[in-house]
């Protein structure tokens, strides 16, 4: 798709008193207009220019169609069995793959079994994965309830992908265990491009990075997927967010997608799917693009997506040997609205508390005085991720000067930590440079801090201390202290706030 240049709306009351940061929005009209031709601005403002780049656009994988959809659109389409869809419209979705955890399991086991009987099986074991990762090293005797309500429904049902842990003290001798669900789900190769994923946790969006509709549904809901193997599903519009130019050194996917939530606010997706396209989007690695589509809901989206490539197959030669067959939105598909940016413009971001799309510079906080930063979670406790914080730590050679916590999000992530070599270190691991820079010894592979837990649970708020963290939300109370200040963060914001006991911009140890 041809680019073109950007321009700001006529009346863009969402970013009335806002900061430019290379981002322009266009909303289309129906039907939206072919990729490459021009279309006449809303005004004459320029907020930032891109040089026309050709970005390759796949043609349908569906056959022909009379009314050109969205990828989403092809992905409900074919899984309802309708031969095209529109924003609006009520379908019955036949489910690829349901993920439920220690959390929301239990609930949702117990919906499945009054409503279809306490003797009534699931509708295929083998679709089924359940993964204990939320509150699991701790001595909570309700939260380890809640696995072995897992582990017996499991055995009763005979789900063939649980995910099991019995031994909390060493989770290195559970060959089961995996870790945190989103992370689990597309190591483990139950991602697939064109597929439905649904899970009982609003970050199941993850698995839109594979070119899959994926999103969070409740126990209810769940419990008659459980039961059936279908849902009734509204088809959301989709925006598209267009995001060209060569990715700074000093960027990751973490602070495109606050960014854009800055952008639109909290709310500004609501019901909406958000497909990410374009030069940059297509440079990023698999996890990159699992950073992106995890925040989606924090825009309130409904799923998150982004074209299947490449890379997406190279991913999955090792993970999966079932078939699968990737869809793309048409050319002339309707998007709803469309965002346009060019990232060499963009700065390392953070979103300070208590919200999300609470935006800024990560340089505009450097007098923020921290007491703790966390890397970790389905956001940021990914291989890539560790790597990043450890190229800040070697670039500096100096100590952290804060608690420094690390929480790998999967077995395999902290296998990584402790034999992968980082690139430009002479061969040494993240677990080498992190023992050299001060930070705690990375901890058991779980949710970890992000979700509060009990008050048992590896670095949680405890106090009302301020915080950098790679993880998803900083409302009230999210990391455990209601009064608790979290500044989400990329990896390397994060790394270099560690260095200097303040918010600090990842360019004072990377250029």
């Amino acid at each position: 798709m041809a680019s073109s240049a950007a321009f700001s709306p006529a009346a863009a009351s969402f970013a009335a008193g806002k900061k430019e940061f290379g981002l322009s929005r266009s909303v289309a009209p129906r039907p939206f207009p072919s990729a490459g031709k021009s279309r006449k601005p809303a005004s004459k403002k320029i907020v930032s220019v891109m040089a026309p780049q050709q970005t390759e656009r796949k043609p349908a994988a569906t056959g022909s169609v009379k009314n050109a959809m969205t990828m989403t659109e092809k992905i409900l389409a074919r899984a309802s069995e309708k031969p095209e869809l529109s924003p609006g419209e009520n379908v019955w979705v036949d489910v690829d793959v349901l993920m439920t955890h220690d959390v929301c399991g239990p609930g949702s086991f117990g919906i499945f079994k009054k409503e279809f009987g306490e003797n009534a099986k699931v509708w295929d074991r083998e679709k089924i994965v359940i993964i204990p990762d939320h509150y699991i090293f701790t001595t909570d005797e309700r939260a380890n309830r809640n696995v072995d309500i897992l582990r017996d429904f499991c055995k009763e049902q005979n789900i063939k992908y649980f995910y099991d842990i019995k031994d909390l003290s060493d989770f290195k001798v559970n060959p089961d265990y995996k870790g945190v669900c989103h992370v689990a789900l597309a190591q483990e190769g139950h991602c697939r491009p064109g597929e439905v994923l649904l899970g009982t946790d609003s970050h199941t969006c993850t698995a839109g990075a594979f070119g899959q509709f994926a999103t969070g549904i409740g126990n209810t809901d769940a419990g008659f997927v459980l039961g059936a193997g279908k849902i009734l599903l509204k088809v959301p519009p989709t925006l598209r967010f267009v995001m060209d130019g060569e990715m700074p050194e000093y960027l990751l996917a973490k602070d495109l997608i606050l960014q854009i939530i800055g952008e639109i606010s909290v709310s500004g997706a609501t019901y909406k799917s958000m497909e990410f396209v374009g030069s940059t989007v297509e440079s990023l690695n698999m996890e990159e693009r699992m950073t992106l589509c995890n925040m989606v809901v924090e825009a309130g989206g409904k799923n998150g997506v982004v074209p299947a490539d490449s890379t997406t197959f190279e991913y999955l030669k090792d993970k999966t040997s079932k078939p699968y067959e990737p869809v793309y939105s048409d050319e002339k598909a309707r998007f709803l609205s469309e965002y346009r940016f060019d990232v060499s413009k963009l700065e390392p971001m953070v979103a300070k508390p208590h919200s999300p799309d609470n935006r800024a510079l990560a340089r505009e906080c450097k007098d923020v005085k921290i007491d703790r930063v966390y890397i970790g979670s389905c956001t940021g406790g990914k291989t890539e991720d560790f790597l990043a914080a450890a190229k800040v730590f070697l670039a500096s050679g100096k100590k952290v000067k804060v608690p420094t916590f690390l929480v790998p999000a999967t077995q395999k992530v902290w296998m990584d930590i402790y034999a992968l070599p980082v690139p430009g270190s002479g061969g040494k691991t993240c677990s080498q440079i992190f023992e050299e820079a001060g930070c705690d010894t990375p901890t058991s592979p779980s949710c970890g801090a992000c979700l509060g837990g009990p008050r048992d649970t590896y670095a949680r708020l405890n106090e009302p201390q301020v915080c950098v963290s790679t993880t998803n939300r900083n409302f009230p109370g999210r990391m455990g202290h209601k009064e608790g200040q979290i500044y989400l963060a990329s990896p390397f914001t994060a790394a270099a706030s560690a260095l200097t006991g303040y918010v600090t911009d990842p360019r004072d140890f990377l250029q």
